[in-house]
């Protein structure tokens, strides 16, 4: 195999929702309740939905822009790559970067919809979530079959009402929806409570898979405000270890051999330390904790109900070994800070050498296809989706990805002698933002 002979398919990118976004789904009333999109008197953009104001955050939608200019101050669509926000654009960043097909989280309302969980009226946030899904199914991954994994938001909130969106996106082909991996975070019962029975057993019925995306309900930590943001930067992905932890021992694993979970964007060097300490900790504490684990090992219910997802990871890569190939897939984070569009081949290439074609083709996309229920090779040819017929498209086309440089943004930590930004830093800036809004 060739580099330009890899299928690659995305398991986490993002969207920047479009301002017209409920425009097609709601009626007038509705949609006058709707989240709102906005443009401060600075030109940066913001949605507003029921008293909460969200900015556009810059690391969020950075891809196309030199290394140099990147900072996590508010922008506006203009400061963007088109793709991160137009469907069609987004087909020409795919095609450049050699993605066959993407799985796409949102953004103003939250990677699980948690907007509408914070939403006091809960009777509006179940009419503009189900816009939203709407929206993402039929529009943007409507728009080319094939390209797009459809994956949905539930208002678990109400539970009937929860079921029967499962039942509802079902109908619509979507096979995957983004959960919380902590509800406690929104007021709900944990994941071990029987609150959730109903919803299991949908999911399973109706053969879904549930993603945890980092940051949704546990909180990436950072040691302190005077903490350096890279270091917060550096542990976000392996941030998703507490929830990884907690999900592994989920009763309803027992109940349901065929549930499926994916992790997104928790990255794969650091998963076999994760199964080798949890096997560690259950031969010392079952004989107290009563974790039964149905006699089995925590590593292979694992292997057996998470799929995980890597970015750059050239050790996890090496110990692919220690991991279940069957359950290992690649993400872009297209268009956050951590894609390596569009050189995405030219860096996976590199670090997948050693494999065998069919580990190759397992990690790229087999295992995605699979695990998402997401056959995408029944409506285009695969060999019109590999990574040199995609670039030829894009050649075609005419896709440029000339960085684009807006004349460079002040830096969050200001001054003549510039300090490192801390976490701090950001959490300043952002309540600023948020106050300001309040007040105007």
């Amino acid at each position: 195999m060739e580099m330009n002979d890899m299928v690659i398919v995305s398991v986490d990118d993002h969207i920047t929702e479009p301002p017209d976004m409920f425009e097609k789904h709601l009626s007038k009333a509705d949609l006058a309740t709707a989240p709102q999109f906005g443009t401060d008197e600075k030109g940066k953009s913001f949605w507003t939905y029921q008293g909460m104001f969200m900015p556009s955050v810059g690391l969020n939608a950075v891809v196309g822009r030199p290394l140099e200019e990147y900072g996590m101050e508010p922008n506006s669509l203009e400061e963007m790559r088109k793709g991160v926000y137009n469907v069609d654009a987004r087909i020409d960043d795919m095609n450049v970067n050699g993605i066959a097909a993407s799985l796409n989280f949102g953004t103003c309302v939250g990677f699980d919809g948690g907007r509408f969980h914070k939403a006091p009226d809960k009777k509006l946030s179940l009419i503009h979530l189900r816009a939203y899904n709407d929206w993402h199914i039929d529009e943007w991954c409507g728009a080319y079959p094939g390209r797009f994994i459809p994956c949905a938001i539930l208002p678990t909130w109400d539970m009937d009402a929860t079921v029967e969106e499962i039942k509802r996106i079902a109908k619509k082909g979507c096979t995957a929806v983004s959960l919380n991996e902590n509800p406690t975070s929104q007021g709900l019962p944990s994941i071990h409570n029987a609150y959730w029975e109903p919803m299991w057993k949908a999911i399973v019925d109706n053969n879904i898979t549930m993603c945890l995306h980092i940051g949704a309900g546990n909180p990436v930590p950072h040691a302190s405000m005077e903490t350096p943001i890279e270091a917060w930067i550096t542990t976000m992905p392996m941030s998703s270890a507490v929830g990884a932890a907690d999900w592994l021992n989920l009763s309803a694993l027992e109940r349901y051999p065929d549930m499926r979970i994916a992790l997104s964007e928790c990255g794969l060097g650091w998963i076999p330390y994760f199964m080798e300490r949890a096997d560690f900790s259950h031969s010392r504490h079952k004989y107290w904790t009563h974790n039964g684990f149905q006699g089995k090992n925590p590593s292979d219910v694992f292997k057996k109900h998470f799929m995980v997802c890597f970015i750059d990871d050239a050790f996890g890569l090496q110990n692919l070994k220690y991991v279940n190939e069957d359950l290992v897939a690649y993400e872009t984070d297209y268009p956050h800070s951590d894609t390596l569009w569009p050189e995405v081949p030219e860096h996976l290439w590199k670090t997948v050498t050693h494999l065998s074609d069919e580990q190759i083709n397992k990690i790229t996309h087999k295992n995605a296809m699979r695990w998402f229920n997401f056959d995408m090779f029944s409506q285009i040819k695969r060999e019109e989706l590999t990574v040199g017929a995609l670039r030829a498209k894009a050649r075609e086309a005419g896709v440029d990805t000339t960085p684009t440089s807006l004349g460079g943004e002040k830096p969050l930590a200001e001054g003549e002698q510039p300090r490192r930004v801390t976490s701090g830093d950001l959490m300043k800036m952002f309540a600023h933002h948020a106050k300001e809004k309040a007040e105007a």
